[in-house]
């Protein structure tokens, strides 16, 4: 019998703008086991897999984490210009389930209580939408390379709240199943569900500055 969810978590060994960041030291422990952390406390969570290139992360997390499943990226897809859907396509082909959440080691602050609100919200919703990705409500004003407002009128000075709001796609968790990805080979369908993650929850680790804002918090909870 196949789980109802599988819960992926990409790593590459090498990172380009953070060295080793997926097992970098943040708070005492390695990066990335925050978020397995967080993914163990959801009850929804049926199994973790992480899928990566790395012998570090494989050797680690079969101690640390002997629950968590660790497959090995084929070669054909660790470059770093490969497409996320393409990894995703694999794993997917690999490990039959009902539904699949994709999450990233560099959302070290994502709680499990969210992660748990969003499986429900796309559960009970799965009439209207067909996946489900996590975003960040902007409510600033925005603007084109060229100079023109986007979601705001320059003639009418409205207060930043009061301004419609628009949203950040956040990489922090996405929920989609395998028929929806192969047929659009894409995580995010034709009917997505917008999922909106706390601001504090969603910082993402892209830039050494983004690892010096998230160090200089307290301690990342799972």
């Amino acid at each position: 019998m196949k789980p109802a969810l599988i819960a992926l978590i990409p790593m590459r060994h090498a990172s380009e703008r953070v060295a080793g960041k997926n097992y970098r030291e943040l708070a005492g422990r390695p990066l990335y086991h925050h978020i397995v952390e967080a993914l163990r406390a959801s009850p929804s969570v049926d199994r973790i897999v992480i899928d990566t290139d790395s012998d570090w992360i494989r050797d680690d997390a079969a101690s640390a984490f002997p629950d968590v499943t660790v497959v090995e990226r084929p070669l054909h897809l660790r470059d770093g210009a490969i497409s996320m859907n393409d990894v995703l396509l694999n794993d997917v082909e690999r490990l039959p389930a009902e539904l699949y959440l994709q999450t990233h080691s560099t959302n070290p602050r994502l709680r499990a209580e969210t992660i748990e609100r969003a499986i429900t919200s796309f559960r009970t919703s799965r009439d209207s939408y067909d996946s489900l990705f996590g975003v960040t409500r902007l409510q600033t004003r925005l603007w084109t390379a060229d100079g023109r407002a986007i979601n705001h009128d320059p003639n009418v000075l409205l207060r930043t709240q009061d301004l419609p709001p628009v949203f950040e796609e956040n990489s922090c968790l996405y929920i989609f199943d395998g028929d929806m990805l192969r047929r659009r080979r894409n995580r995010i369908g034709e009917r997505p569900l917008l999922f909106e993650v706390p601001r504090d929850e969603a910082l993402d680790i892209d830039d050494e500055f983004d690892w010096q804002v998230v160090a200089g918090l307290s301690e990342p909870r799972s």
